[in-house]
């Protein structure tokens, strides 16, 4: 163990024996020198999942970038009449799916704007279409957000939406939407969004279903470590109740293209602190997820040093979020090869895994 100033040892020698933090410890933490937290962190990701890195092969279907909501922070959403704007038909999304249906890909990831007109049958055929060419695929589907708008205006409860999403092959939900949950910084970045009541209504309730579930955090931009650790602490609260979370993802603020763009973005050294703190406080959380296509390659490998367990998927260039707000990868896209290649080098033993986080047997 590294030497430790007196202040922060206790709470030092606590997490490293598997004690949960308070949010006012958790608080005192966060302001620990980036070495500690590295080590503790890495000392809590052994405890969940030894030395293995989990990947998966995936692609991503984002039907639209046109939303009803104009979230502050976002680079990706535009107005119907314009040019940038796609909102592609179902036949083009089958092309889409079709085109990889040898790939390889256990995992197809489907988020989008929220659309005006789309409800939620539009989506349940879909799902449909896409199990019927790729059946060996788990459909992760629709942030919180998308699947409350959809789920209300086909006048259901989240219940009945969700169960209907479910019959139709959506196995699992990711995290996004989530933001931050302090409803006064919510007010300010993404007024017209659906509340943080809603996002956890909403997984509260898949978890009812026996649908697993993720969850985000956007961090870096107007919030404070007060907010961060209030988000994760609601999160920690309804793994508590549900322990339908897989995975925990801290998605970071990009500037390029959206009006919040004078705030700058913070540093690779504020990234690590994020990581590690979630690594620590979320002791009921399985993973922690270090997104490449938001990090970039380099940032994510040394997040795995900071407690993070999975790198995501090999993507093969199909998601335009991160890139649209000035993310180093423009065109994400890894090989299993390279994925495998990049966990080794920072120490660890890389897994292929399946939505469900099963390992894969291993292919070339």
């Amino acid at each position: 163990m590294l030497q430790v100033e007196e202040k922060y040892a206790a709470l030092a020698d606590k997490v490293d024996q598997g004690g949960r933090l308070s949010r006012a410890e958790a608080l005192a933490l966060a302001e620990a020198p980036l070495s500690l937290l590295g080590l503790l962190a890495t000392h809590a990701k052994e405890r969940k999942s030894g030395k293995r890195v989990y990947y998966n092969r995936n692609f991503h279907v984002e039907p639209t970038n046109v939303c009803v909501f104009n979230c502050r922070f976002c680079s990706y959403r535009r107005p119907a009449d314009s040019p940038e704007a796609w909102d592609y038909t179902p036949q083009e999304i089958l092309a889409q799916v079709e085109a990889r249906r040898d790939s390889g890909a256990t995992e197809v990831h489907i988020v989008g704007g929220v659309h005006p007109r789309h409800d939620l049958y539009f989506y349940v055929e879909l799902i449909r279409q896409i199990k019927q060419r790729m059946p060996q695929v788990a459909v992760k589907a629709f942030t919180a957000i998308e699947l409350a708008y959809m789920i209300d205006k086909a006048g259901l409860t989240p219940a009945e939406g969700l169960q209907l999403l479910k019959d139709a092959g959506m196995a699992a939900i990711p995290g996004g939407g989530a933001e931050i949950f302090d409803e006064t910084i919510r007010a300010k970045i993404c007024p017209e969004k659906g509340s943080s009541r809603v996002w956890l209504k909403m997984h509260r309730e898949a978890h009812r279903l026996g649908i697993p579930t993720n969850a985000t955090i956007l961090y870096g931009h107007i919030e404070g470590w007060r907010e961060r650790i209030d988000h994760l602490d609601r999160l920690r609260t309804l793994q508590d109740e549900t322990g339908g979370f897989n995975a925990f993802i801290p998605l970071k603020y990009r500037s390029l293209h959206n009006s919040m763009a004078d705030l700058g973005e913070v540093s690779i050294v504020e990234d690590m602190r994020m990581a590690a703190m979630s690594r620590l406080y979320l002791d009921n959380f399985p993973h922690i997820k270090a997104y490449w296509p938001m990090f970039g390659r380099t940032t994510a490998q040394i997040a795995l040093t900071y407690g993070a367990d999975d790198m995501d998927g090999t993507i093969d260039d199909t998601t335009r979020i991160y890139s649209m707000a000035g993310a180093e990868d423009q065109k994400p896209s890894m090989s299993s090869t390279e994925m495998q290649q990049l966990i080794r080098d920072a120490g660890f033993d890389p897994v292929e895994r399946d939505t469900f986080y099963q390992p894969v047997a291993q292919r070339a």
